[in-house]
């Protein structure tokens, strides 16, 4: 009896020691998933801190290079909505769309088929600019033996595509177009997270050349 006894209370205390023991590691873990949440939380405060306090502005360009009304119309989508966003957090945006190559027909006086949402669009977007071409401008001119009147909202460059060179240089993004589609990609919304920033995400630094 004195034998049973013992080798009862024997598992009894084993059980017990394995159930404080179940217990012990796994408030352990609690309190470890619980500092690393924390420490989540804490990042993504930042994020949003750092977001909130951003000065400098978001720059976009969008290049259009082709007579479709309907290209056009997409990108003047795309356009509002990005002002849109941003309007909505309290940031800034600069936006420029270029035009050159058969896209400037968007900005030119008589054919334009967006020329009144252009028109609209710039009343209330301080920051959204218009260049159109001057090699393109001056190509049409020669080829139609006229002069090539553009909408008031446009500025003349020297060249579309340098243009673009100049504004991915100074870290704008560039759109990507295919068919009726305008895509923006490899944008970085937060830092590789890797050594110290594994599981506590941290702002993306910023870039310089082109993102598309």
């Amino acid at each position: 009896m004195n034998r049973s006894f013992f080798v009862v209370a024997g598992v009894a205390a084993i059980g017990l020691t394995l159930v404080l023991s179940t217990q012990t590691s796994g408030s352990a873990q609690n309190g470890a998933f619980a500092k690393i949440n924390a420490a989540k939380i804490n990042a993504n405060a930042k994020m949003t801190t750092a977001a909130a306090n951003r000065t400098q502005p978001h720059r976009l360009s969008v290049q259009v290079d082709v007579n479709d009304p309907a290209v056009m119309s997409l990108a003047l989508n795309d356009v509002s909505n990005v002002a849109q966003h941003y309007g909505e957090i309290g940031q800034k945006v600069e936006i420029e769309v270029i035009a050159f190559g058969p896209g400037l027909h968007m900005l030119r006086d008589g054919t334009s088929p967006v020329k009144a949402r252009i028109q609209s669009m710039s009343e209330t977007m301080p920051h959204l600019a218009f260049s159109a071409c001057g090699n393109t401008r001056e190509s049409m001119t020669r080829g139609e033996a006229k002069d090539i009147p553009l909408i008031s909202q446009a500025r003349v460059v020297k060249a579309g595509v340098v243009r673009l060179m100049e504004l991915q240089e100074r870290g704008a993004i560039r759109d990507a177009v295919a068919g009726d589609v305008i895509s923006f990609k490899s944008i970085p919304y937060a830092a590789p997270p890797v050594g110290t920033c594994a599981g506590m995400p941290q702002p993306p630094k910023p870039w310089a050349g082109d993102l598309a």
